[in-house]
């Protein structure tokens, strides 16, 4: 019987369309765009200045109201283009690390092995929620491996995460390796994330919400994840969401930077937007 309800779980959600991003045209002139929006969107939100957004950077942005399905866009092109998710994958190794019982709950700890790392707080005992405020990634690292290749591939696939290529070893193929991604389709990720549409508990999409908060203010919350290619510090994302009151905001943004360059240029655009 169990199996047949995640069997039924999992047939309703492919039948969601993943995406439905409906990518607004960019139109503005000099290198900033103008998204060309529903007839319903309001003309204070008409605007995204990219030029001053990236300045002299590559990159794209993609921020998607869920309530009225209004997206906007910098660089359509790109938001199109995979790139490895580095750190941003955490998310759903979080998810499926939750899922398979890898971890038991936000709380599980593990201990440090002693390595010395390049950032001091990664040097030092983690927990789930841990690890995820500082990006600790030998924790996550380690959990991938106690997940193990085959739980991790189904659920890979079952997401329908990027190219879903996880062949560049179980505990590197999201960083600078096989696991690819573009902004369009972490957009996607974490739209059925806010909905708690993905094929999981319910509880383990809420505890996974709940780790990624990132600004907690009386008006707004920002749960968000920053991913960096360290070797070269020349990819950066910023993935993630904003409850503010009913209505919540999906966003994605990579550059030729870092991921604390991707989270500056997508704080910007949400006060820009008058999100925050």
């Amino acid at each position: 019987m169990k199996k047949l309800k995640e069997e039924f779980k999992l047939l309703t959600w492919k039948k969601k369309n993943k995406l439905g991003l409906a990518l607004a045209t960019l139109l503005f002139a000099g290198g900033t765009a103008l998204a060309a929006l529903p007839v319903h969107a309001a003309p204070k939100e008409s605007k995204l200045p990219c030029q001053e957004l990236f300045h002299d950077m590559q990159g794209t942005l993609v921020i998607k109201n869920l309530k009225t399905d209004r997206t906007f866009v910098c660089n359509s092109e790109r938001s199109q283009q995979r790139f490895t998710p580095e750190s941003s994958f955490k998310v759903p190794n979080a998810l499926i690390g939750l899922e398979v019982a890898a971890v038991q709950d936000e709380y599980d700890v593990k201990r440090w092995d002693g390595v010395v790392r390049p950032f001091e707080v990664w040097n030092r005992d983690h927990s789930l929620a841990s690890a995820m405020r500082a990006s600790a990634i030998w924790y996550y690292q380690a959990m991938a491996r106690d997940i193990g290749a085959e739980r991790m591939k189904s659920y890979v696939n079952r997401l329908q995460y990027g190219n879903m290529d996880i062949s560049g070893g179980i505990d590197t193929f999201w960083l600078n390796s096989s696991l690819k991604i573009s902004a369009e389709e972490q957009v996607g990720f974490m739209e059925e994330l806010v909905e708690e549409t993905l094929p999981f508990q319910e509880q383990t999409m809420k505890t996974v919400k709940r780790i990624m908060i990132d600004n907690d203010q009386d008006d707004y919350t920002v749960h968000g994840k920053t991913g960096t290619r360290l070797s070269d510090m020349g990819l950066g994302w910023y993935v993630g969401y904003v409850e503010r009151g009913k209505t919540d905001w999906v966003f994605a943004t990579n550059v030729d930077s870092s991921g604390t360059t991707a989270k500056t240029v997508t704080m910007e655009a949400l006060k820009r937007l008058g999100i925050l």
